[in-house]
C-alpha cells in the first residue's frame, strides 16, 4: 500500500505545470469577421429549422418511445467509434439485466447500459444550461465510469505499457499524447476548463449551435481525463444541442459520426494543427480547419435529422409495421386483429385499454389477449396496467420497422 501511494505521489510530482496560456486553444469560435462565418451560420439556422420541424411533426405520445430507441442508437454508434461493437439487441437485453455469460461481451453490455443511463439523465434535464461547466464534464465522466466494470477502468500507457486505473470523474494527473498532439499539462487543466466554460457557456442560441463543433474539438484537445474524453465530448455535444435546439432526444449525431468515422477523426486531428498563415485566423490553432470541422459537424447533424424524418413518415412507418403484423399473424406469433390495435395506436398516438375491444370488434377477454401478445412482443408499452397503450420500438425489429437505423446483423 505504501508503494502504491508513493507511486501516485511520484506521478503527481512528475506532472509539472508547463505554464501554458489559455490562448493556446484559440480560436474558440469562428470569428465574426471570418469568411466562413456567414455560410456556417446559414447551416446552423437550417439545422435549427429542420430539427424544430421534425419534432413538431411527431405525436407527443411517440416522443418517449422514440427517444428510448435513439438513446440505444446513440450508445451503439458512440461505442462503435471507440472500437466497441455491442449490437443493439444485446444493449436492449442489458437494459433488462439479461447479460451474456461471456465476460467480455458482458462488460460491453454494462458499458452500453452505463452510456444509456447517463444520456437518460441528460435527456431528463440533468445538464440543462450547464453542459460546458467543468463540474458538469466531471459529472458526466463520473456517472459513466462509475457504472463500468473494473476491467474497463484500466488504461495502458502506450510508452511504458504500465496499467493505470481510471478514477471516475477525476481529472488526469499524467501527461498524455494523442496521435501527434501533446495535451496540456495536468496542473493547467483547471484554467483551460474555466476558459472553456466562460466562452461556450455565455453564447446566444445561434452562436451556441455554431460553436458546438468547436467545443467538441477543444474539449478533446484539452483532454481532461485519462480516458473517456471522446465519449464525454459526444455526450456534452448531445446536451448542448438538446439545450439549443430542444431536440427532444429524437435524433442523434453519433450515427453520422460513426458512419463517417475516418473523416470525423481526420477533422479532429486537423483541428489540432497550428495556424498556417495570416489568412488562417488570428489564433494559435487553425481557424480554417476548425471551420471545416464545423461544416462537417453541422452537415452531419442535418443529415441525421433528415434520415430520422424519412424513417418516421407516417404512411411509410404505418405500412412497415402493419406488414410485419400481418406476417406475425400468418405465422401464429400474434393473434388475429393485432394489426388493428397497432393501427389505432399509430393513428391516435396512444390507446386507452378500454377501447381495445371496440377496435377489434370482439369481447373484452379476446381484446386483452391481443394486447397482452403485443406487450409481450415489446411493440406496445404502458406505464401501468391501467395506463394507455403506446407504441414501442424494440431493437429486434429495428431492421423491419426502421431500416438503416442499425446495421443489419444477428
Amino acid at each position: 500500500m505504501a508503494n502504491k501511494k508513493a507511486g501516485m505521489k511520484a506521478d503527481i510530482e512528475a506532472a509539472k505545470d508547463r505554464g501554458e496560456a489559455v490562448s493556446m486553444m484559440e480560436p474558440l469560435q469562428i470569428g465574426e469577421t471570418s469568411r466562413h462565418r456567414a455560410a456556417l451560420t446559414d447551416l446552423a439556422l437550417e439545422l435549427a429549422q429542420k430539427s424544430a420541424g421534425f419534432r413538431r411533426s411527431l405525436p407527443e405520445s411517440l416522443l418517449a418511445s422514440l427517444s428510448d430507441l435513439v438513446r440505444a442508437m446513440n450508445c451503439y454508434y458512440s461505442n462503435l467509434i471507440e472500437g466497441h461493437d455491442t449490437h443493439p439487441i444485446d444493449i436492449e437485453r442489458a437494459l433488462k439485466n439479461d447479460y451474456s455469460k461471456d465476460a467480455r461481451k458482458r462488460d460491453l453490455q454494462l458499458e452500453a447500459k452505463a452510456h444509456i443511463t447517463v444520456q437518460q439523465w441528460i435527456d431528463s434535464g440533468g445538464l440543462k444550461g450547464r453542459a460546458v461547466a467543468a463540474e458538469s464534464l466531471c459529472e458526466i465522466h463520473r456517472r459513466f465510469c462509475g457504472l463500468l466494470p473494473d476491467d474497463l477502468l484500466w488504461v495502458e500507457d502506450p510508452a511504458t505499457k504500465e496499467r493505470v486505473r481510471l478514477i471516475p470523474g477525476e481529472l488526469r494527473n499524467r501527461d498524455v499524447e494523442v496521435g501527434s498532439h501533446i495535451a496540456i499539462s495536468p496542473p493547467a487543466l483547471p484554467r483551460f476548463l474555466k476558459r472553456f466554460a466562460e466562452v461556450y457557456g455565455t453564447l446566444g442560441k445561434t452562436a451556441a449551435i455554431l460553436a458546438t463543433a468547436a467545443a467538441h474539438h477543444r474539449l478533446a484537445w484539452i483532454h481532461p481525463f485519462l480516458d473517456g474524453n471522446g465519449r464525454v465530448a459526444r455526450l456534452m455535444s448531445h446536451a448542448m444541442l438538446l439545450d439549443q435546439l430542444d431536440t427532444g432526444g429524437v435524433w442523434s449525431i453519433s450515427r453520422g459520426l460513426a458512419r463517417n468515422a475516418q473523416a470525423y477523426k481526420a477533422h479532429l486531428a486537423a483541428c489540432d494543427l497550428p495556424r498556417r498563415n495570416d489568412l488562417d485566423g488570428r489564433g494559435n490553432l487553425s481557424e480554417e480547419n476548425l471551420a471545416e470541422f464545423t461544416r462537417f459537424f453541422l452537415t452531419t447533424c442535418i443529415d441525421q435529422v433528415n434520415f430520422m424524418e424519412g424513417l418516421l413518415q407516417p404512411d411509410r412507418l404505418r405500412t412497415r409495421i402493419l406488414l410485419w403484423a400481418e406476417e406475425e399473424i400468418r405465422l401464429n406469433r400474434l393473434p388475429p386483429k393485432s394489426g388493428s390495435i397497432l393501427e389505432a395506436v399509430l393513428y391516435r398516438g396512444e390507446l386507452p385499454r378500454a377501447d381495445a375491444a371496440d377496435i377489434v370488434g370482439t369481447g373484452v377477454r379476446q381484446a386483452r389477449r391481443i394486447v397482452s401478445a403485443l406487450l409481450e412482443q415489446g411493440v406496445l408499452t404502458s406505464e401501468s396496467t391501467r395506463a394507455p397503450l403506446r407504441l414501442a420500438f424494440p431493437a429486434a425489429l429495428a431492421a423491419r420497422w426502421m431500416p438503416g437505423l442499425f446495421p443489419d446483423k444477428a
